[in-house]
């Protein structure tokens, strides 16, 4: 067995980002930039106004109170879509609605509240200084300016920035295509009879779940049989693809076809057993063209190294860091912990936030590889090292997240 970070590094130094492609703006939530967003146009692309109200000369109301109005000549109106053409001279004033220019002459606006008007007049109640309440052409930002960077991967707050900014189409990297192979008899599709020896198959479902969350696009090759034939007809499907990955039939049981078949097949394993729990059996090598990742067949073994190793390959094939936490996140826990053996461990637990406002983890007492139901409820993973020493209630531990999502705006 090698270490996980072994392991680790072993997988990701397989894969490089994958080539650009230009998508249509609308097309590019949860896509990743291969090249900056660059603006092509100011913004505002003029002075504006940002209030609702009355644009001045400052120095013609330099004087004005409430108590002491200063009157100015009404001369038109500036509204979005809808400027003034004129120019605002020595005591007189525009109407201005927020967002419209400035008109030439002015470099103010009064609020409408500090304000009275007629149809020939308007009465200033407030001084104002140059500039105020406006909003001057390039406020937000200029033609040519990298608005963001390569490598982001795009929220909806960056699309509307990216509309603003005029740039319809945007260079992004291609999404990885991965395909997904369950094995074994024992297993059925949702919805499907079962036979008398036969349970629901639940991997293949959930690793293309995550595979779409993370920004990919998943074929789901369907559940192959426990025979050779089947294994390396279905693997076939995979052609095409950047990335194959294989749930159950990675071990060394009788049963357990797939390292066998797809070594048949030429497939040369760089990875086979890692020191960790849950997930020893996971194998990892390149099936002609194809990158494969076979991950274990116990639900929750395949959902914790499809976390450790899966997630950051999508991430890398996408111009992204492996890495989605800039560092590890520490909580404190709340039972003690035996010492742990040879093995790495990750155990299911939840998280809630202690009265000083740190965050406490408390592991669940069942950790055992096929119990999906505390696996959907828990927040986090506990990482412990191998031969770590036991450890106590309120010490702090490394823990992995489980509610990150690429989608998320």
């Amino acid at each position: 067995m090698i270490p996980v970070a072994e392991a680790r590094a072993r997988i990701l130094a397989a894969f490089t980002a994958l080539p650009a492609e230009t998508v249509a703006l609308p097309d590019a939530l949860g896509r990743v930039l291969a090249e900056p967003v660059v603006a092509r146009l100011t913004q505002p692309p003029f002075d504006a106004a940002a209030m609702d109200g009355w644009a001045v000369r400052a120095a013609d109301v330099a004087e004005a109170r409430a108590d002491h109005p200063v009157t100015l000549r009404r001369i038109g109106e500036s509204a979005a879509g809808h400027a003034f053409s004129g120019r605002v001279g020595p005591g007189e004033a525009v109407r201005i609605f927020t967002g419209a220019p400035l008109p030439a002459g002015a470099d103010a606006v009064v609020m409408q509240e500090d304000c009275t008007a007629d149809a020939r007049t308007v009465r200033i109640g407030r001084a104002v200084v140059a500039g105020r309440f406006v909003r001057h052409a390039g406020f937000d930002f200029a033609a040519g300016q990298e608005l963001l960077p390569k490598s982001r991967r795009l929220t909806a707050r960056d699309v509307a920035l990216a509309a603003g900014a005029n740039v319809p189409w945007l260079a992004v990297h291609r999404r990885p295509r991965v395909a997904v192979l369950a094995t074994g008899d024992e297993i059925a599709l949702p919805g499907d009879p079962l036979g008398p020896s036969q349970i629901v198959s639940t991997n293949a479902l959930g690793l293309c779940a995550l595979v779409t969350t993370q920004g990919g696009v998943a074929h789901n090759l369907g559940i192959a049989r426990d025979t050779a034939e089947s294994v390396a007809a279905m693997a076939a499907g995979a052609t095409g693809c950047d990335l194959l990955v294989t749930t159950g039939g990675a071990a060394q049981g009788d049963y357990d076809l797939v390292r066998d078949v797809l070594a048949d097949k030429g497939v040369s394993l760089d990875v086979h057993a890692i020191a960790m729990r849950p997930g020893k059996a996971v194998m990892f090598g390149r099936a002609g063209s194809v990158p494969l990742l076979g991950l274990p067949g116990n639900p929750v073994s395949t959902g914790v190294t499809a976390l450790l190793f899966l997630r950051p390959v999508l991430r890398l094939l996408q111009g992204l860091s492996p890495d989605e936490d800039a560092g590890p996140v520490r909580a404190r826990l709340a039972v003690a912990l035996k010492a742990n053996d040879r093995r790495e461990d990750y155990l299911r637990a939840t998280l809630a936030t202690g009265a000083d406002g740190g965050l406490t983890v408390t592991p669940f007492a069942r950790q055992d590889s096929a119990i999906t139901s505390l696996y959907a409820q828990a927040d986090c993973l506990i990482r412990r090292a191998a031969h770590a020493p036991p450890a106590s209630p309120g010490e702090m531990v490394e823990i992995l997240s489980l509610s990150g999502g690429a989608l998320n705006p």
